[in-house]
C-alpha cells in the first residue's frame, strides 16, 4: 500500500486525537477552578463531597470512566447511549478537570498568607486580590505540572478508541489486521512531534512568566 496514502489516512485519525485535546482543554481547564473553589470552601459538607469526587476520578482508571459514560446511561437508566465522540470527551473533561483542580489548589496555597493581607490592607477587595494579585502568580507556579498534563493528555486521547472512536492508534491496528504493521510503529512521530510543539511552546511561556519569581 502507498505509504503516503497511509500516513493521510493516519493524519485524519490524528485529527480526532486533537480534537479530544482541544475540547478536553477547553472545558476542563475552568470546570478544574471551579471544582478547586469547592475542594478549598470553607462549607466542611460542599469540602468533603468535592474531595471525595476528585478522589474516585483520581483513583480510577480512565478507560474505567470513558467505558462507564458510554454504556452507563443504557446499562442503568434504560436510556439511550451517548455518541461515542461527546462520551468520550466528556469522560476526558471530567478525568482532567478533577487532575487540574489539584494543580490548581497546590499553586493557590503556595501563595505565601502575606500576599493576601497585604491586599486587604491596600482595601482590596477577595475577588480583585485573587484576580489581580494571586492569579498571576499561580500561574506562574502551575506551569511546568501544567506541561505535563498536556502531553500526558495527548498521549491519552488513544484511550477513546475503548469505544470504537476511530483515533490514530486504532487506524494503525487496522492496518496492522491487514498485515501492515509498521504504522502501528509510525503513530508515535505523530504523538513525539505534538509533545515536541508543546515542550517548545510552555519553554517559551516559563520564560514570558520568569518576572513572577515570587
Amino acid at each position: 500500500m502507498n505509504a503516503s496514502v497511509v500516513y493521510k489516512s493516519m493524519l485524519e485519525a490524528f485529527g480526532l486525537n486533537c480534537e479530544i485535546f482541544i475540547f478536553t482543554l477547553l472545558f476542563a481547564l475552568p470546570l478544574g477552578l471551579i471544582i478547586c473553589f469547592g475542594s478549598t470552601s470553607s462549607f466542611k459538607p460542599l469540602r468533603a463531597a468535592v474531595r471525595t469526587f476528585v478522589w474516585i476520578i483520581r483513583g480510577t482508571p480512565l478507560m474505567l470512566q470513558i467505558i462507564i459514560i458510554f454504556y452507563g446511561p443504557g446499562l442503568f437508566w434504560g436510556g439511550r447511549l451517548l455518541p461515542r465522540i461527546p462520551a468520550a470527551i466528556l469522560a476526558f473533561v471530567i478525568n482532567y478537570a478533577c487532575y487540574f483542580s489539584e494543580i490548581y489548589r497546590g499553586g493557590i496555597e503556595s501563595i505565601p498568607v502575606g500576599q493576601y493581607e497585604a491586599g486587604q490592607v491596600l482595601g482590596m477587595t477577595r475577588s480583585q486580590i485573587f484576580f489581580k494579585v494571586i492569579l498571576k502568580q499561580v500561574i506562574k507556579r502551575i506551569t511546568a505540572p501544567m506541561g505535563n498534563e498536556f502531553m500526558t493528555l495527548i498521549k491519552d486521547t488513544a484511550l477513546a478508541n475503548i469505544i470504537a472512536n476511530l483515533e490514530i492508534i486504532m487506524q494503525a491496528k487496522q492496518y496492522a489486521a491487514k498485515g501492515l504493521t509498521w504504522p502501528l510503529f509510525a503513530t508515535a512521530i505523530f504523538f513525539l512531534a505534538f509533545c515536541g510543539i508543546l515542550t517548545l511552546l510552555f519553554g517559551w511561556l516559563e520564560k514570558k512568566l520568569n518576572y513572577y519569581r515570587g
